[in-house]
């Protein structure tokens, strides 16, 4: 029997709709759907907004959470006890009784060391900074691949004394010889305090053993309980580890690389994957951003999501190149090619057509040109060969328009 899902991946640097595409992917299934998150962590934020005026960034879990759906975190997906809690409690706030988590036990966990580091190392670098969001997802990965110090949602089964045994290892063993390889000075005296504080440690603790005890663990082969399976991309193909201006990426494949391991896994053998970009270019974050503007290009232009912050700044702004996302999404699009035993499909989702006006600037072949939004959705969809054309005109699923392009090319 032959398995469908959908997945979602983000063409740019991030920001370009995917929690958007994720819920209108999902929500016809309602409960008995789930979203995947198969790379990054809790330093994602999807955003997700109804008719009826409710709105959430979501981080820790899926985005489809407001249509009912179940999510689980896949094995590369990086897990932070706390944050997920802080999520949970927005959303009960917000009246949304949380559907299943599950959770991968291989998925490695996150620690209030990591973020210290992360942020210590980002403040030292000062204007060379890489545009971290100062969560800690990179510096998890990188103490995870050290079995001495390594986290997983398997290790926090074994209790309180062991957790607070390898967090102990983690602060006094890892995290001076982390900073030492980061050219880093001894910590300031602010430093100095939160690293030391046993109140913190045992705060994280409390956290990891009730997160074990919130979530459900399970393999991918779960996903077979559901009718519409999601895989929820994070970031943006531009940030991928491998394939992104090192060292202005993250520590993850952003593109489809993680959902074809999961979906090998869980037995499914077709994809549908639709690669999202806003009909302009944002980048949060350091970095490189070829023909950035001075300011953002279009009037309409509404972000409550990517507000300032002291480890990305402001939102930064770019015409899209059309021969940039095509070079990234075919590259991308590869992966699928040679993976064996699954079909894919390619399709395109253009977001934020509403804030454009009556017409779009966007970069081809090294020229400036100008088209009605609708066309140059229609020219990015017709250069990349793709099945189905998304366009997003609001931040809600009713304001999506899909349309088949089977036969036209």
């Amino acid at each position: 029997m032959r398995r469908t899902a959908h997945a979602v991946i983000g063409a740019n640097y991030g920001d370009e709709g995917k929690g958007l595409m994720t819920d209108y992917h999902v929500a016809p299934a309602g409960r008995a759907g789930i979203v995947v998150r198969c790379n990054g962590g809790a330093q994602a934020g999807h955003t997700v907004a109804t008719p009826n005026g409710r709105r959430h960034v979501f981080s820790h879990v899926g985005s489809g959470t407001l249509a009912g759906a179940a999510t689980f975190l896949a094995r590369r997906f990086v897990c932070h006890p706390t944050l997920f809690f802080k999520e949970a409690d927005a959303l009960a706030a917000a009246g949304v009784a949380p559907p299943p988590v599950f959770v991968d036990d291989r998925a490695p966990v996150s620690t209030l060391y990591d973020i210290l580091v992360n942020q210590l190392a980002e403040r030292h670098r000062g204007a060379g900074r890489h545009g971290s969001c100062g969560m800690g997802f990179g510096e998890t990965v990188e103490r995870n691949l050290d079995p001495e110090f390594a986290l997983t949602v398997a290790d926090l089964q074994h209790g309180a004394g062991f957790l607070l045994h390898r967090l102990a290892a983690i602060r006094d063993g890892w995290v001076p010889r982390r900073l030492a390889a980061l050219g880093m000075p001894a910590p300031d005296a602010e430093a100095a305090e939160r690293l030391s504080s046993d109140i913190a440690l045992q705060r994280f603790v409390h956290d990891a053993l009730q997160f074990r005890r919130a979530v459900r663990t399970a393999r991918p082969d779960v996903l077979a309980d559901y009718e519409r399976v999601v895989f929820e991309g994070a970031q943006g193909l531009l940030l991928d580890q491998a394939r992104g201006a090192f060292p202005y990426v993250t520590r993850s494949h952003t593109g489809i690389r993680n959902a074809l391991d999961v979906a090998a896994e869980a037995g499914i053998d077709r994809l549908d994957v639709t690669y999202v970009t806003r009909a302009y270019l944002t980048r949060h974050g350091a970095g490189p951003l070829a023909g950035e503007l001075p300011r953002q290009p279009y009037a309409g232009i509404e972000d409550r999501t990517n507000v300032p912050n002291e480890f990305q700044g402001t939102l930064r702004f770019a015409h899209l190149d059309l021969d940039a996302v095509e070079g990234a999404v075919r590259t991308d699009f590869a992966d699928t090619l040679a993976w064996p035993g699954i079909a894919a499909t390619l399709n395109v989702a253009v977001s934020c057509l509403d804030q454009v006006g009556q017409a779009v600037t966007y970069v081809e072949g090294r020229m400036l040109k100008t088209a009605a939004p609708e066309a140059l959705a229609g020219r990015l969809a017709a250069r990349l060969g793709a099945g189905t054309l998304y366009t997003a005109w609001g931040p809600t699923r009713e304001t999506v328009r899909c349309r088949s392009l089977e036969g036209e090319h």
